[in-house]
């Protein structure tokens, strides 16, 4: 399953439209670029459902939130629905503060998602509503496992999307499936962004397989926690986080099915 949907990725080569923030836009960019597929990014609401109608998915990220940047993120929600493309949310720091409370609320009223990714700590947010001061960092031992998978189940099914809850073990499901994801390293803490890096890829994955989004945020998740090893292995003893986090993106790019198939750590449920 991994293999294919990810070798189905660079023959489509999809451009993705991302409305993200500024910390990690050109992470996300090169991310993409790297796996095979063509980032654009525009936020300003004058422009953004049109951009976004050229695209074959859309990302949409809370990350450094703004009232013109939530106007952008529906108006493209609403082409991106209109045109049947693959939407993915994610709720950087959802819950740490009121304006991100109400944006995280109202896209998903707003707009249909094929996926949600977030970590644990944005995840309960959507799922249960309330605050979460940790800001983007998940907070760990706040959830036992089979809570945390009860409750991206019920999110999955209430908002009919595929829901993938990312740390030290990742939990994909759409309701009705489940997945377990390990691997990766602690060192991707070092990085920031590659939690957005991997939202983005996650888009990607569901422009080239729009009618397996299971396997397709499956994947994904898999081929960043694949890549963060490789990353990490092939990092030179007096090279740093500076280093890794170009060591990641090069080896998204390397990144075969074969090997993704062979090295990903991953069990259905």
């Amino acid at each position: 399953m991994l293999q294919r949907c990810f070798e189905a990725l660079r023959p489509a080569r999809p451009m993705v439209h991302c409305i993200t923030n500024s910390v990690t836009i050109n992470d996300c960019a090169n991310v993409l670029l790297a796996a095979g597929a063509r980032p654009i990014m525009a936020d300003d609401p004058e422009e953004s459902a049109e951009i976004t109608a050229a695209c074959r998915a859309l990302v949409l990220n809370l990350g450094m939130l703004s009232p013109r940047k939530l106007e952008a993120m529906v108006k493209s929600g609403h082409q991106a629905n209109r045109m049947g493309i693959p939407v993915v949310l994610d709720p950087v720091g959802a819950g740490a503060s009121a304006l991100r409370i109400r944006a995280a609320h109202t896209l998903l009223e707003e707009v249909r998602f094929a996926a949600v990714r977030g970590n644990g700590s944005e995840i309960r947010v959507l799922a249960a509503g309330g605050e979460n001061h940790g800001g983007v960092d998940a907070a760990p031992g706040e959830c036992a496992p089979e809570q945390e998978r009860a409750m991206a189940v019920a999110l999955a099914r209430r908002i009919h999307a595929v829901v993938a809850v990312t740390g030290e073990t990742d939990l994909v499901t759409d309701g009705t499936r489940a997945a377990r994801c390990l691997g990766g390293c602690a060192e991707m803490g070092l990085v920031t962004g590659t939690g957005c890096m991997l939202s983005a890829l996650t888009g990607a994955l569901l422009a080239a397989s729009p009618e397996q989004p299971f396997a397709a945020v499956c994947t994904a998740v898999c081929a960043m926690k694949t890549a963060g090893e490789l990353a990490w292995a092939a990092l030179a003893p007096d090279e740093g986080s500076g280093s890794y986090r170009v060591r990641l993106i090069d080896a998204v790019n390397r990144l075969d099915g074969p090997t993704l198939a062979t090295r990903a750590q991953w069990e259905e449920l």
